[in-house]
């Protein structure tokens, strides 16, 4: 399936949307969501219905037991990525926000998607599990109140992470004090255990995670900011160059995690992060929250 979702989404981005073999004729779209533990974003090939100014995803993963991946990352991270083939021939990107629907509006929802396409009533008897109807509610970027909170959203999610990395250089620095004790050397407990403790290695890999996901939603949010704001084109590319380097960044730190390095030695990868993260961070906040709370008609070259 990965090599055919692939495959799928190739053909399906060359082709204005179209794409030929099983899916041949099939409203397809394509749907990123963000991992909800390693916070990278993942596209999959859905079929979807129209409904109203919404459009319905089922979670349908073939009949299967359990659900598609792509349904429990909406649980941590419900904000979307969706391309959809238009008329021209072209692919349009857009964000949105998945909303779960429920009994009997989820009920009808997935008998009407039965009776259009009777393989989701067989999708349906094949499993014990009663399959997800998604809802993708289009965000509309053109909205002043909207750009305040993607800027509110901004300071908040940069100062959670700006407090969650000072609390794990603190944690790093308590475990390698703890490393090189007298009764730590005596005990040979550096030869003899991990390098790092598995609540700290966690707090890490929590830390990292968190971070690829806000990078990917904003990441998301810039191509569609772009166009509401033309005047960011240059400051949004060089935070798409700086995501790629902070993502860099994070890898590096997280191979040294795999390989058991000493506290100390983390410690300082994570400084090297922390000293870009800030940067970045201070970049972001000076070039994107004047314009997007700026209240009047945004102007236009």
């Amino acid at each position: 399936m990965p090599d055919l979702n692939r495959q799928v989404i190739e053909e399906f981005r060359a082709n204005g949307g179209r794409v030929g073999g099983m899916f041949e004729g099939a409203a397809l779209l394509l749907l990123t969501t963000t991992g909800a533990r390693s916070g990278r974003p993942h596209t999959n090939p859905a079929v979807y219905a129209r409904d109203g100014e919404r459009l319905l995803v089922f979670a349908s993963n073939a009949g299967g037991p359990k659900h598609p991946a792509w349904f429990h990352n909406l649980g941590a991270h419900p904000y979307v990525t969706v391309e959809i083939g238009t008329p021209e021939g072209t692919v349009e990107r857009f964000g949105a926000t998945a909303v779960v629907t429920e009994g009997g509006e989820r009920d009808r929802l997935y008998a009407e998607q039965a009776a259009r396409d009777p393989g989701f009533a067989a999708y349906q008897a094949a499993t014990d599990r009663i399959i997800p109807v998604v809802a993708l509610h289009r965000v509309d970027l053109g909205d002043p109140a909207r750009h305040r909170a993607i800027a509110d959203r901004l300071v908040t999610v940069h100062a959670e992470l700006r407090a969650d990395l000072l609390s794990l250089r603190e944690e790093l620095d308590s475990a390698a004090a703890e490393a090189g004790s007298p009764a730590a050397r005596a005990a040979s407990v550096v030869r003899s255990t991990p390098a790092l403790g598995g609540q700290l290695a966690r707090h890490c890999l929590t830390f990292c995670g968190a971070l690829h996901a806000h990078h990917h939603n904003e990441d998301s949010a810039f191509d569609l900011l772009e166009g509401e704001f033309p005047e960011l084109s240059g400051a949004l590319d060089r935070m798409r160059e700086e995501h790629r380097v902070v993502a860099r960044t994070v890898e590096e730190l997280e191979a040294l995690l795999a390989s058991d390095a000493a506290p100390a030695t983390l410690r300082a990868e994570v400084d090297r992060l922390a000293a870009r993260l800030e940067e970045h961070f201070a970049h972001e906040e000076a070039q994107l929250v004047p314009v997007l709370t700026r209240t009047g008609p945004v102007p236009r070259p």
